[in-house]
């Protein structure tokens, strides 16, 4: 539970006032998590050293404020804010404690796919992104929740709402994560035993990093899986985590088809559909899926 205090007397955790960030709006949400009840004092005036009894971070120069010259930094060169530096002490104790599995690998999961971008950019590093349109990343909206202007929002309810979204995106990520290192060696698995340009699973696993990162996958065009939307899905394989084209193109006269006009343009019955920009695919049958594909293989 989260709540925030008016009075320092009542707060078991300190953090800044005024403009929020996602750094210390994840690191409180982090802490609700973590120690259960949160009850945070934002003030812009605090020395640490005289509240040792409170959890005090990005604000006064103590042990998890990161606005000082020597801040602690990655391997990869990349310093720890606010949110980095209380994952880094608690993050593990939170993941055994919650019986994780493999939590020493979800907890380094995690700071290289969540927690290290946010730190990153709270210390003045900006991705760069070359779109045609504006990307908004996870603390470009974390900054919507500031109290717009004229709104007359109050900026603690802003702050706790913005919490309560990042508290669901988080334990999301703990999910997510220990899923896909769960599944991971499943996949290995299926990827020394295949022998084919397609790879089929009994259900869906978080695959995609596993095959771009696995050398025995580098033939592997499309995976195949059960469809939560009923039937089976077909998926392209891109060519690396670099490279978004395909292994092997889809026809391109079966983009955005479906249904009776796809079956008689491909050929092949119970071919339900193809997207648009044709990176997958769905059949009524795993067998039908295995025709598709080889004959986009051009394989007997």
């Amino acid at each position: 539970m989260l709540k925030i205090v008016e009075k320092i007397e009542e707060a078991n955790c300190i953090t800044h006032s005024g403009t929020m960030h996602a750094d210390e709006v994840f690191a409180t949400a982090f802490l609700e998590i973590y120690l259960k009840s949160v009850k945070v004092y934002r003030t812009n005036n605090i020395n640490p050293d005289d509240y040792e009894d409170k959890l005090v971070y990005d604000i006064g120069r103590g042990k998890f404020d990161h606005h000082m010259e020597d801040v602690p930094k990655r391997e990869n060169g990349i310093p720890y804010a606010a949110f980095g530096l209380l994952w880094k002490e608690y993050g593990l104790d939170l993941l055994k404690k919650t019986n994780v599995t493999n939590p020493e690998e979800v907890f380094t999961a995690i700071d290289k796919d969540f927690v290290e971008g946010i730190d990153a950019v709270d210390n003045g590093t900006f991705p760069k992104i070359d779109a045609p349109y504006n990307v908004k990343t996870i603390s470009d909206i974390i900054k919507i929740f500031n109290p717009s202007y004229d709104s007359g929002q109050d900026e603690d309810t802003q702050f706790f709402r913005a919490c309560s979204v990042a508290k669901t995106i988080f334990t999301e990520e703990i999910f997510s994560q220990e899923a896909k290192i769960k599944a991971k060696k499943i996949v290995e698995e299926k990827i020394k035993k295949c022998k084919k340009k397609y790879l089929i699973l009994d259900e869906y696993l978080p695959y995609e990093d596993v095959l771009l990162n696995s050398e025995e996958a580098s033939e592997i065009a499309f995976v195949i899986f059960p469809s939560n939307r009923g039937g089976f899905a077909i998926k392209t394989v891109q060519k690396s985590k670099e490279d978004r084209t395909y292994r092997v193109d889809v026809p391109e006269e079966y983009s955005g088809l479906e249904g009776k006009e796809l079956e008689e343009k491909s050929g092949i019955k119970g071919f339900t559909f193809c997207h648009r920009t044709r990176f997958m695919m769905s059949a009524k049958s795993k067998a039908t899926a295995i025709k598709i594909v080889k004959s986009i293989l051009q394989e007997e």
